[in-house]
């Protein structure tokens, strides 16, 4: 056996320290892209939704601990494993090592995640032998098959926040006889609103007073809920589920809404089998469909730091503003900006990442989610997408153009909107109607995609509650039926040829 001499020993002691700060920073450039997607929406293989913690697609939002997921299966019905950080932000080694042997397994069996690029039908698609797309995670975005988004809870859940419609009397009692059978059936902690406990027409019913101790309360714009809800129960119209995303501007818990309001397009639940329904639900038997939301911030005319440094929201309540001037707030339906009481036509310059695409001439802009495109943009004009598409719609409103339409563009770009230093007047915005603001001279508006979507529950799936809504809320494609030409033939052995006549007309 050869004996080292100190000098073999200093060079082999150096060789293995240069190798151990070599694997060090390798695995440190493979986690940063983990963190760094911020602009990027993507919803890749797997997506933590709710009050604790949050996963979308290459970045990782700690929190105390996971309460639910979507999960996505491979080809082979297996599903991925759950890249797990503890509050100092390292990998548990149980977990890292279950993970890329897992993807060394998938990566050598050829089953791959059942996610398809925006840009190819592959993220590692090649064109020719010279050409291909780069890799790098944040310019190859990735979309999740929305079959596959279902609600997984890594414990059971506890605490519950129920938001009914306000100023309806008609809700209150379901709302007792939900939050009754929620405390004493379930035995779950329930939290509403502070001022439901003042409402005089509950403090009426003997049934609320009986439970009505053991509602824990928050207070709009004061108590932040974050990290306190496991998911949440609407009771009333579709203001109800924009009003809970308001509540929460970062990560949200899984929300389910029953209909008992007016249109009822984004409340898929029917009351009447609510213990059945929420059973499941708290059984993990339910699909999601994420609803991306827009962030959108005012940056006023005395601001001049950068939009990509700017801070994230601080609070809950909808908006948070800066020394600078800038408001930040998420959206859920859209963000608009219009003319207000000016009789002069809106002059707006519309950037798409920082470059000019546009001056709108008109009553104003609506820049919308896809789940917003069923709302105010549909009225003016706009396609209907599905939610599930990652997408924004930008939504001229009356404008002076013949040729000027609605147009899609990809999520994740950044909008920038302002008004024009000719035009007339100033412009107004307000964020799901709310938050109304003026823009001077000088203001501008971001938007781009938010990070936090809406986990929506579904009452059957994701494409059949799209489209019975479409159905029953917006009479979408509902037309007499065309006679087939069977009935034609029998009226024309009766003889009658003037009602043939007719009905060839009618039916065209």
């Amino acid at each position: 056996m050869a004996c080292l001499s100190d000098i073999d020993l200093a060079t082999l002691h150096k060789t293995r320290l240069e190798e151990k700060i070599k694997y060090k920073l390798s695995w440190c450039a493979l986690r940063r892209p983990l963190m760094t997607m911020v602009h990027q929406h993507t919803v890749a293989d797997e997506v933590m939704v709710g009050g604790r913690s949050t996963m979308m697609g290459n970045e990782v939002h700690h929190q105390s601990d996971f309460v639910a997921k979507v999960t996505q299966p491979s080809r082979d019905g297996r599903i991925h494993d759950v890249i797990r950080e503890n509050a100092n932000g390292m990998m548990d080694n149980e977990f890292r090592k279950d993970y890329f042997t897992s993807s060394t397994r998938r990566r050598r069996s050829g089953t791959w995640p059942r996610t398809r690029s925006l840009n190819a039908p592959s993220p590692f698609q090649q064109f020719g032998p010279c050409g291909r797309i780069m890799k790098n995670s944040a310019m190859v975005m990735q979309i999740q098959d929305p079959a596959s988004q279902r609600l997984t809870w890594y414990k059971p859940p506890l605490a519950v926040l129920v938001i009914k419609k306000v100023r309806d009397s008609t809700v209150l009692p379901p709302f007792v006889q939900l939050v009754e059978w929620l405390i004493q059936e379930k035995n779950m902690v329930v939290w509403v609103e502070s001022a439901v406990l003042e409402d005089p027409l509950l403090l009426e019913d003997k049934r609320f007073l009986k439970i009505k101790e053991k509602l824990v309360t928050f207070k709009d714009g004061k108590d932040d809920l974050t990290d306190r809800i496991d998911f949440i129960v609407c009771l009333g119209g579709d203001g109800t589920l924009l009003y809970a995303s308001l509540l929460f501007q970062k990560s949200v818990p899984p929300v389910m809404a029953f209909h008992l309001g007016s249109l009822g397009f984004l409340t898929p639940f029917q009351f009447d089998n609510f213990q059945e329904q929420v059973t499941n639900v708290l059984e993990g038997h339910a699909a999601l469909t994420l609803r991306s939301r827009l962030r959108c911030m005012i940056v006023r005319n005395s601001s001049k730091m950068d939009f990509d440094y700017l801070p994230m929201l601080e609070n809950f309540h909808g908006s948070s503003s800066s020394r600078d001037g800038s408001t930040n707030i998420l959206v859920l339906n859209e963000v608009v900006i219009d003319r207000g009481p000016s009789p002069y036509l809106s002059n707006i310059d519309l950037y798409l990442d920082g470059k000019h695409i546009t001056s709108v001439q008109g009553d104003g802009l609506i820049v919308s989610t896809p789940t917003g495109s069923t709302a105010y943009a549909v009225a003016a004009g706009a396609s209907m997408i599905h939610p599930s598409v990652p997408a924004i719609m930008v939504t001229p409103i009356c404008p002076h153009s013949l040729s000027f339409r609605p147009i899609v563009v990809p999520a994740g770009v950044e909008l920038k909107i302002s008004i024009s230093p000719d035009s007339r007047n100033t412009a107004w915005v307000s964020f799901d109607g709310r938050n109304r603001q003026e823009l001077l001279h000088g203001d501008s508006l971001r938007v781009t995609t938010s990070i936090y979507p809406v986990p929506s529950i579904c009452a059957q799936d994701q494409i059949s509650d799209w489209f019975d809504s479409l159905a029953e809320c917006l009479h979408w494609n509902v037309r007499k039926r065309q006679k087939c030409l069977d009935e034609l033939s029998d009226l024309t052995g009766s003889g009658s040829e003037d009602t043939l006549d007719e009905l060839v007309v009618d039916g065209h």
